[in-house]
């Protein structure tokens, strides 16, 4: 049957003017200009090099710095101050000579004199709450920069250095050259902001009816800037959203806390003995051999009656970690501490959750087997979790450090919450546990391309949420079927694609200047990758060249470029077109049915059969052997079609008779109806054509039609269709899966939808 379907409408298609745009000659666009939707991105695209390979992959001279530390630090809880004292030893594995180095301040951007806030356009309404009144014009602002009180050698020579709100330039002795290393130190303080309040991706949250805080702490040391091959050094200004660009490095930590305080962070614990009670002790190694439930290490009778009282006392917890980009830490004596085992394919790591009475009974119940799933779901679609430990602390925002991670959500005080707690917290926890891949070891340029990692982050949490919601259907509230994921599907974007386009970026804009930076960064990229998964190249395809982008670039520094590349090179999927439409431009997604004609097979030719006819002979082909189609609106149609079956005009019996064998003969089923299907598409974005047609007899059929379709024509797209049953109705995009914003044009016959203000009209009336 496909053979006689594909030789024959070849014939047909050919022979009928009615079909005439199926050729390509008739496909070109009229009074057009093309569009060029499908050029290659090579003017977008930096040139391949012996540092990144036009393949996607690092090439035979790449390089990245490395930057390790020595670190001690203390905590004034009565200050809420932190004190530090760091070495540096940095190894320049450029091909370059440095003649400095440039270092990370980022806690410079609370200074008191931090440019940050007059960066933000304002104003005076005609009214505002008296809390925020206070706020804004009669507190005083916060004083929470680092005062950083020594920058020397290792002979504790002054190094001279200057400093540039959230960057320092320290001077080099002499220049560095390729493997050459430099050692220096630095000495600093800083009062510690209360997150809760003032904000930040860290800081303390405070508990005023016992006096007690929960710090989660971060950028809580001057880090190392990136020095590499596409643009030196990165220094670009911490303005508050854009992230972090850090290299990689080892770490060997000691946090000197309040003695009463349970803490944990990056790196492995290695006085565990000295700082865990015998009880604890006990209870750790109960946890690493439990797979199915955690352990309490820290009960929250325990903890409510530690957080009741104050120790004078200190201890230093030590903590060392190797190949990681960044440090952070959580501890307070409010802290209940609960483990598991999780077995991936090639080792066992462990779930670990931090969390106060406050979060209880939901964290208690959630957090570490949701750190044990996300663990699951992203070695799956990446490789197996490197490190050792991923842990969950209790606090009320999201933000994320390798092997640890800070996410809220808070049950009522009676101990009940709701589907959006519940969900928002498991959410929070699967997308920051996830960024330990992306970018923690992914090591992508977060100020650069905030999309590297929330995007493709949130992509994967889009993943884990679906297998969460399978592997653990209790989680589940009564009628949900399966995890209620907030971004991911492409129907969920179509609010966002489809506004005003004066208040939305490219993808490819830096994070601090684009509008709707959670859709942007975040929402819309994930979408596209899903597409991308889903409908454009399949799982298959995808999940092979994903894994292969994680590969290639884990432990590295990889670009956009970089990503694009390879996802093109590992599945033979050329998608230029995707790249340059969904990251490249602000583009949405409209395709709908524009015309349907029906026609039927004639002996007797139409006036246009007939020129064609004459057309024909020109060229030495007997009219007479033409197989001839007459349109619904055409005298003679109903008669043609009455007439019978296509196998009934001579023409094609003499050719089923010369083409096909015996045996193929009896199999060939003719078809009898036949339409010309002209699609349109408003939207700027490219994407395939997904239709679904529905028979007479109630059966349906699927098509999914390449988006190379568009490419002669980037507005219209016609299909010849020759069935055997009659076509009811035609669907564009059944299922929602390409962010279509106006679904009005999506059928055929057209289907009549009343508007949601209409609808609000008529309740108004009742």
């Amino acid at each position: 049957m496909k053979i006689f379907k594909h030789i024959l409408l070849g014939l047909l298609f050919v022979s009928a003017g009615a079909f005439a745009q199926d050729t390509e000659e008739k496909e070109k666009p009229q009074g057009h200009t093309n569009t060029n939707k499908f050029k290659q991105l090579y003017d977008e695209f930096a040139t391949p090099n012996m540092f990144r390979t036009g393949s996607g992959a690092p090439g035979p001279a790449y390089y990245q710095q490395q930057a390790d530390y020595k670190m001690d630090i203390e905590i004034d809880d009565e200050k809420a101050r932190l004190y530090g004292y760091e070495t540096i030893t940095y190894t320049n594995n450029s091909p370059d000579e440095l003649t400095y180095l440039w270092v990370q301040l980022d806690q410079n951007m609370r200074a008191r004199d931090s440019k940050t806030p007059l960066i933000r356009s304002n104003g005076i309404g005609p009214a505002t709450t008296a809390s925020r009144a206070a706020t804004t014009y009669l507190k005083e602002r916060f004083d929470g920069g680092f005062n950083i009180q020594e920058v020397s050698d290792v002979n504790k020579k002054a190094l001279p250095h200057t400093i540039n709100r959230t960057m320092m330039r320290v001077e080099l002795p002499k220049a560095l050259n390729t493997g050459d290393k430099f050692t220096f130190n630095i000495k600093w303080w800083y009062n510690i902001n209360d997150h809760v309040k003032d904000g930040g991706r860290s800081g303390y949250e405070y508990f005023p009816e016992n006096d007690n805080r929960i710090y989660v702490m971060a950028q809580f040391y001057p880090r190392m800037a990136v020095y590499n091959d596409v643009e030196g050094w990165q220094n670009s200004q911490f303005w508050g959203r854009d992230e972090f660009a850090l290299p990689f490095g080892n770490f060997d930590v000691n946090i000197t806390v309040p003695a009463d305080h349970v803490l944990d962070g990056t790196g492995y614990l290695t006085n565990r003995e000295e700082v865990f009670s015998k009880e604890m002790m006990k209870r750790y190694k109960e946890a690493k051999k439990s797979y199915d439930k955690p352990v309490v290490i820290v009960t929250q009778e325990e903890a409510e009656k530690t957080e009741k009282t104050k120790s004078k006392d200190k201890k230093t917890w030590k903590l060392s970690a190797q190949m990681v980009r960044d440090f952070g830490f959580a501890t307070s004596r409010k802290f209940i501490y609960d483990m598991m085992a999780v077995k991936l394919d090639t080792k066992d790591v462990m779930a670990v959750s931090m969390y106060s009475k406050e979060g209880n009974p939901l964290w208690g119940d959630w957090s570490t087997k949701v750190v044990a799933s996300t663990l699951k779901s992203y070695s799956r679609m990446t490789f197996d979790y490197p490190y050792h430990k991923a842990i969950s602390a209790h606090a009320p925002m999201g933000m994320e450090y390798p092997m640890i991670c800070y996410n809220f959500g808070r049950p009522n005080k009676d101990g009940t919450y709701s589907d959006r707690v519940k969900f928002g917290m498991m959410g929070v926890i699967i997308h920051e546990v996830g960024h330990n891949w992306f970018p923690m070891i992914i090591n992508s340029d977060e100020r650069q391309w905030t999309w590297m990692d929330e995007g493709l982050n949130t992509f994967v949490q889009y993943v884990a949420e679906q297998d969460f919601g399978e592997w653990f259907p209790d989680a589940l509230s009564p009628g949900q079927t399966k995890y209620p994921s907030r971004r991911g599907p492409a129907k969920n974007i179509v609010r966002y694609m489809g506004g005003n386009q004066d208040f939305i970026a490219p993808i490819m804009t830096k994070g601090l200047n684009t509008y709707q930076f959670g859709s942007n960064a975040y929402a819309k990229p994930a979408t596209g990758l899903n597409i991308l998964r889903e409908t454009v190249m399949g799982r298959d395809l995808f999940d092979y060249a994903f894994k292969e982008y994680a590969n290639r670039w884990k432990f590295k520094h990889p670009t956009p470029e970089d990503f694009f590349r390879t996802m093109e090179d590992a599945s033979a999927v050329d998608l230029d077109w995707f790249w340059r439409g969904w990251f490249y431009t602000t583009d949405y997604t409209d395709i709908g049915v524009k015309e349907v004609k029906k026609y039927a097979v004639t002996t007797t030719p139409t006036e246009e059969g007939k020129k064609l006819a004459e057309r024909y002979k020109q060229f030495g082909i007997d009219p007479n052997s033409l197989v001839y189609f007459v349109g619904e609106d055409e005298e003679g149609y109903q008669e043609a079609l009455d007439a019978g079956q296509l196998a009934d005009v001579p023409t094609v019996k003499e050719f089923v008779m010369d083409n096909f064998t015996t045996d193929q003969q009896k199999e060939i089923k003719s078809p009898k109806y036949f339409y010309q299907v002209t699609f349109n598409k408003p939207g700027g974005l490219v994407m395939p054509l997904i239709v679904e047609y529905t028979y007479a007899d109630g059966s349906k059929e699927r098509e999914t039609y390449p988006a190379q379709i568009w490419r002669l024509n980037d507005n219209e797209a016609s299909r010849a269709i020759a069935s055997q049953k009659e076509i009811v109705s035609i669907t564009v995009d059944p299922d929602l899966e390409t962010a279509d914003v106006d679904t009005s044009n999506n059928t055929w016959p057209k289907e009549v939808k009343e508007s949601d203000f209409n609808k609000f009209k008529n309740q108004i009336k009742d």
